[in-house]
């Protein structure tokens, strides 16, 4: 079809448009940016100092003693002179009012604890066990929010240590009192907990290795990048020290002039959007008309250590967008940035808004599960303070980068339940491992951080939020999304623990023009990666118009249109839209490829 599907109305199912426009929320919210000041070098005793605190931070796998103790001291202390806090208490105790209930924020009705939903739970003396544990849970979320004069962000800290301790404790990690397992247990004669203790010393091998469990090549040899995972057709056609550029071919015979470039996050490689053929993303689109170019992030070491946002601007995303200018005719691009990847792009688009306003290198930006305000970033900013942010940061100084295996054992303990204790339950106590998926095979290929570029990103978004406040600079200039004079549009995730979609949605008050929203279900991973014929999928979208009113998010829930199925198909008729009308498709000389996709990149351990 040369015609794209023909997308919604624009201002969402209410249909009409604002009937006059006003200054849009960023005018109002984002003052004038100050100049920009020259860094300065760090004193010589600096180092000293970085040396003892790695030291510390090693022993504390990262986590910062001192801020732990005063985030508790804080808690503890305003807990102990609320008398009235500590009858509510008490109170809730006592009552069975919150039993079960696992309220999600901004919703009303609970949400069913995935842990107890076996038949077993319901029948005595379990449902006693499930009673008991859910009054200890509802104790301790009543005993850490809203003491008085406690700092909030404490409070968090501490309920969530006070979690994990918690999770230990519940009934479906104990053998002999859950009775999934003691049903299975009965139907196996005893083979599936003999199954799961061969496991568990299985797992504790990797350890021993320096795998994770899951990591091994023992648990992933179903899946390697090549073969079955990252086989969309491509070639190299750019290289440098700091990334690869990757050119898919559209597969159709008339295609969309505007290429589309994907900037994924360096945190993990770029290849979870081009898993299995069924789950890849740039399959998805060159099979829809669209060039696809794709970064693929070098795996650095310590020699990379001083590589900062700076490098990975120039070297990265303008590198890669002047050669794709260049490959196209100068034609602009359609730029696609997931999780820190987008937060790059968003970087990026602002700072060349500023420079380039009469000839834009970009046509519109997609920012997938990705911040630009950094103030409310989830359960990851439990970790951001000024203690344990220079704890963080004087490990990394010593390493030259942050291990992937660090990394990931932090995105393990924000979701632990889904992550670890299921996980256990699962395989250790049932005896059913869960088949390898490509999902869980990218996952477990972990990547390295420059130091720089790291302690940079802590910085300057999750402890100062410089970019959304204005005061971040590229070459010397401020930049804000202020900048930005293309369409975007940002898709959150409802389930998402890295990128909360509350946080996502504040886009809206750092720009004034034309924003499309989409909120789709899943998680951080699983909702982006979500290709049409996946049951149980749906999304809402909204799109904001130039100059309308903002919308908190749960006006936003309110109002947004909400639709079944994948928002992929949603996003090519968005694109779609933003496109010139088609053209032939166009061909690319074989002698200007370095290589065949994947790349060497991707490959590096």
């Amino acid at each position: 079809m040369d015609n794209p599907q023909a997308l919604p109305a624009a201002s969402g199912p209410e249909g009409a448009a604002a009937p006059a426009p006003s200054p849009g929320p960023a005018t109002a919210v984002l003052a004038e940016p100050a100049p920009c000041e020259p860094s300065r070098p760090d004193p010589p005793w600096r180092d000293a100092d970085r040396l003892v605190q790695a030291a510390i931070a090693r022993a504390t796998a990262g986590v910062s003693p001192i801020g732990l103790y005063q985030d508790c001291l804080d808690w503890a202390m305003h807990l102990a002179m609320s008398p009235g806090k500590q009858a509510a208490i008490v109170q809730t105790a006592l009552s069975g009012a919150a039993d079960g209930e696992e309220h999600q924020p901004g919703h009303g009705a609970p949400r069913e604890d995935p842990r107890f939903t076996h038949r077993g739970w319901a029948q005595w003396p379990y449902r006693d066990y499930v009673r008991m544990f859910h009054r200890l849970e509802a104790c301790w979320n009543a005993a850490t929010s809203g003491v008085a004069g406690a700092d909030p962000r404490r409070q968090r800290v501490v309920r969530f240590m006070g979690r994990q301790i918690l999770d230990t404790l519940s009934p479906s990690n104990v053998w002999c009192a859950n009775p999934e397992v003691l049903e299975t247990l009965a139907q196996t004669r005893g083979f599936s907990l003999l199954l799961g203790m061969l496991r568990m010393q299985a797992d504790a091998g990797d350890l021993c290795t320096g795998s994770a469990p899951g990591a091994s090549p023992r648990k992933r040899r179903g899946f390697r990048v090549g073969r079955n995972l990252a086989v969309t057709p491509g070639a190299v056609v750019y290289s440098n020290r700091v990334m690869e550029l990757m050119r898919y071919a559209p597969q159709t015979h008339r295609t969309w002039p505007e290429p589309v470039l994907l900037v994924p996050s360096w945190l993990l490689k770029y290849y979870i959007l081009d898993l299995s053929p069924h789950d890849s993303m740039v399959r998805y689109l060159v099979e829809n008309g669209h060039t696809v170019y794709m970064i693929s992030w070098k795996n650095p070491r310590a020699e990379a250590r001083d590589w900062g946002l700076q490098t990975y601007l120039d070297e990265g995303l303008v590198a890669a967008l002047e050669h794709i200018r260049h490959e196209v005719g100068g034609k602009r691009v359609h730029a696609a940035g997931y999780c820190l990847g987008g937060t790059l792009l968003a970087v990026a688009a602002a700072a060349m808004g500023r420079r380039h306003t009469h000839r834009p290198w970009l046509k519109s930006i997609t920012l997938l599960a990705a911040q630009t305000d950094f103030a409310e970033p989830g359960e990851l900013g439990l970790f951001i303070s000024p203690s344990g942010v220079s704890c963080l940061d004087a490990l990394m100084w010593q390493q030259g980068f942050l291990d992937g295996r660090q990394l990931a054992g932090v995105f393990q303990l924000l979701n632990s339940r889904d992550l670890i204790w299921s996980r256990l339950v699962h395989d250790y106590l049932l005896g059913r491992q869960l088949q390898p998926t490509d999902l869980m095979a990218w996952n477990a290929d972990t990547t390295r951080l420059p130091y720089r570029l790291h302690s940079e990103m802590l910085h300057h978004m999750y402890l100062h939020n410089d970019f959304a406040e204005g005061r971040l600079c590229v070459e010397g200039d401020p930049v804000t999304l202020t900048d930005v004079h293309v369409p975007i549009l940002a898709v959150a995730t409802e389930r998402d623990h890295i990128s909360p979609w509350r946080s996502v949605h504040k886009l809206h008050l750092l720009t004034h023009r034309e924003l499309t929203f989409v909120l789709c279900s899943g998680g951080h991973n699983v909702g982006i990666v979500s290709p049409p014929g996946h049951a149980n999928r749906h999304f809402r979208w909204k799109v904001r118009r130039h100059g309308e009113s903002y919308l908190t998010p749960d006006e936003w829930i309110g109002r947004a249109a909400l639709q079944e199925g994948s928002w992929w198909p949603y996003w090519q008729s968005w694109l779609a839209l933003h496109s010139s009308a088609k053209a032939a498709a166009p061909r690319y000389p074989p002698a200007r490829t370095l290589g065949k996709a994947p790349g060497t990149y991707v490959l590096e351990h």
